[in-house]
């Protein structure tokens, strides 16, 4: 079995990766490069990753239109990451992301005439992230079933979907997910920052777990 995998190098698309692997998949690595702050350094975590899970393929994509539509934090620099906060959609947030990744995705799954293809939006990201809700996910699942010729089908895989983030990390830690590999952080420092929306949420599930972040700034 082959899947398609998308992998910022993150907390969660590692984890996702790693439980791929688990289900018997042969992983082909799809990493977005959009401008974002973090570009480089999330490169080479995703390479990582991918290397670590002898990853059939590793492939990197442009997305440089994203800076030019700009209107969020992670391509403008002239707009400030925001701190954590429980209301409306944050900053960060890249207008139509995802319908653009599992767009892309979908095309080199087809391509490579892979079974699945591995997403991993998750239960905390809905309020702020509209594009990470079950329904756009299914609504996807859907364009892919009616668009493409792929034989054998396509399926979309969402196995976090209605996880939290604590239960994202006990999957990883099962599986022995490197975090120290991986970067989750909005800013481009030598540390994650502990503050903006990527950090609170990560290091809150690593604190409920009774484990320090390996990235983090040690208190």
């Amino acid at each position: 079995m082959r899947a398609v995998c998308l992998l910022s190098g993150g907390m969660d698309s590692a984890t996702l990766a790693y439980a791929a692997k688990d289900m018997g998949y042969d992983i082909i690595a799809l990493h977005f490069a959009y401008g974002q702050r973090t570009e480089k350094r999330e490169r080479a975590c995703a390479r990582t990753i991918a290397r670590m899970l002898d990853a059939a393929e590793f492939v990197e994509i442009g997305l440089e239109h994203f800076k030019k539509i700009g209107s969020s934090s992670l391509t403008d620099e002239s707009i400030p990451i925001d701190e954590y906060t429980e209301k409306g959609v944050p900053a960060t947030y890249v207008p139509f992301r995802n319908a653009n990744l599992l767009a892309i995705a979908t095309s080199l799954a087809e391509a490579r005439h892979a079974e699945a293809i591995f997403i991993g939006v998750q239960t905390g990201d809905y309020p702020g992230y509209p594009d990470c809700r079950p329904e756009f996910i299914e609504a996807f699942q859907h364009a892919i079933d009616i668009g493409t010729a792929a034989d054998p089908p396509i399926t979309l895989m969402t196995p976090f979907v209605r996880m939290t983030k604590a239960d994202i990390l006990r999957v990883g830690l099962r599986l022995g997910v490197p975090y120290e590999e991986t970067w989750s952080c909005y800013q481009n420092n030598d540390r994650a920052c502990g503050v903006c929306s990527s950090c609170h949420y990560r290091q809150t599930a690593f604190r409920e777990l009774g484990l320090c972040d390996p990235i983090a700034y040690e208190d």
